[in-house]
């Protein structure tokens, strides 16, 4: 822990998401044992990542942007509200334009801007979409905690870490398993779902580095990436996790994503 913590805030970032996309293709590498899988465990999982993403919005993001801008002397809650409204408009604007396919939807169910692009490609973008905000949460607050900022500590961003690295074990199985069931091959799913997560170490280092470089602009940037994540829960996860019709198993997940969350960020920061 101290030799990590001596380390720049940029490269701590770096190993902090490599670590998140790791357990992307954790999630992904069930395709190497297994053809078909659970989809009510599946659904169940959905719902544990949109509870971990609520809880770390609020506790690793908003509350620290919150105090800090209560200590710059402005409007405590005028950067948070400004930068959590821009994080969602921000991914709805993606969401529109962006190509892509959530798993479990037919071809002419995709999104954004009419493509020509196969069902592999779609299904990797709609999940590298909300792994944007992830990476970049994970960055903003590594960069925050070497500030030494109120709120933003070491422990806390590591915290965010480890919660993003736990709902991201669905989201690489999320991709991987349709695919197989379609017929790919074991490892060409495999590298399909890990895929997805590979934009999380370039939007992590990018966001700790943005951060350290205008310490300004930090309460909004925390804010933002609340304000994508929470979308992300809201349009994606929390959809995709009852489209089955079954509610019950994805409500405890999120309630256990949520408490998950909660312990990490307040043992742990």
């Amino acid at each position: 822990m101290d030799t990590f913590a001596q380390l720049h805030p940029v490269v701590q970032a770096g190993l902090a998401t490599l670590f998140t996309w790791g357990v992307t293709a954790l999630g992904a590498a069930v395709v190497l044992g297994f053809r078909t899988f659970n989809p009510k465990v599946l659904d169940g999982m959905l719902g544990i990542a949109a509870g971990v993403m609520i809880a770390a919005s609020f506790w690793s993001l908003l509350a620290p942007a919150i105090e800090l801008s209560a200590e710059s002397g402005g409007l405590p809650w005028g950067p948070p509200l400004i930068g959590f409204l821009a994080g969602g408009v921000f991914l709805w604007v993606a969401d529109k334009l962006l190509p892509h396919l959530h798993p479990g939807f037919a071809m002419s169910e995709a999104e954004g801007i009419h493509t020509s692009w196969r069902r592999s490609t779609l299904l990797v973008l709609a999940i590298t979409l909300h792994n944007i905000p992830e990476g970049l949460a994970v960055g903003v607050a590594f960069g925050a905690a070497a500030l030494d900022l109120p709120g933003a500590t070491l422990g806390g961003a590591l915290a965010l870490a480890i919660g993003i690295g736990i709902q991201n074990f669905p989201e690489g199985t999320a991709v991987a398993v349709p695919l197989r069931r379609e017929g790919m091959s074991r490892t060409r799913s495999f590298m399909y779902g890990q895929m997805s997560g590979a934009v999380e170490p370039i939007s992590g280092m990018l966001g700790a580095a943005a951060v350290l470089a205008m310490r300004p602009i930090l309460p909004y940037a925390l804010a933002f990436a609340a304000g994508a994540m929470i979308f992300v829960v809201a349009e994606e996860l929390i959809p995709e996790s009852q489209r089955r019709g079954d509610t019950d198993l994805p409500t405890v997940g999120v309630m256990a994503g949520f408490a998950i969350m909660m312990t990490l960020d307040v043992a742990l920061g």
